[in-house]
């Protein structure tokens, strides 16, 4: 059986997937159509990105589904009301607890949120900020920043590969892919800046 044949739902996950109201979500989430990205788009279409990244590895639970929808709502939007995400459905009080779970608290560095989540974190908080790192790592192919995208993958070594080694194989294989072809650009791009300016002989002096 092949990786694709494994990854593929089953008529029952494609019944349940039917069933799964998302559109209240997506009309939350448009409040960040407004809020752009390094890579160009915007954070919207991120979210909805995330949330493709978890069904194409047959992460279906409709409250994973949801908080990926809105999973950087109250990151992005301070003055978000989150009694407008409370109040949508019967699983918004579970949808907004995750949301909460993979949103930095005020003060919290990135290294304290990133071990928060791989030491403490749920099983579907996991899923979730690995998804996200996923659509992150594809964009980091159109940003120009070589610092961050050197600082970004190696974090994503750090911090990432532990929590997909713990909730998902595939996406982990995904990552390390991700990885190794971001390093390569970095090592391109050295190249031709060496090649762009040579060292003057006197530095050998």
């Amino acid at each position: 059986m092949t990786t694709e044949e494994m990854l593929r739902l089953t008529t029952e996950e494609t019944l349940h997937l039917r069933e799964t109201h998302l559109a209240p979500y997506i009309q939350l989430a448009t409040a960040l159509i407004g809020k752009s990205r390094m890579s160009g788009g915007n954070m919207f279409r991120h979210q909805l990105d995330t949330m493709a990244i978890l069904i194409d590895y047959g992460h279906i639970d409709t409250v994973l589904l949801k908080a990926s929808i809105v999973h950087d709502i109250l990151e992005d939007i301070p003055d978000f009301n989150h009694n407008l995400l409370l109040s949508i459905d019967y699983e918004s009080y579970a949808v907004y607890a995750l949301v909460r779970e993979v949103t930095r608290d005020p003060g919290e560095t990135k290294a304290e949120f990133l071990t928060r989540i791989l030491e403490n974190g749920s099983h579907n908080a996991k899923i979730l900020k690995v998804a996200d790192r996923i659509s992150n790592m594809i964009s980091l192919g159109f940003v120009t920043d070589m610092e961050f995208v050197s600082r970004y993958t190696n974090e994503t070594e750090q911090y990432i590969f532990p929590m997909a080694e713990q909730v998902n194989g595939y996406m982990l294989m995904e990552l390390k892919s991700l990885v190794e072809s971001r390093r390569r650009y970095l090592m391109e791009f050295a190249k031709i800046k060496a090649q762009e300016h040579p060292p003057d002989s006197t530095d050998f002096i």
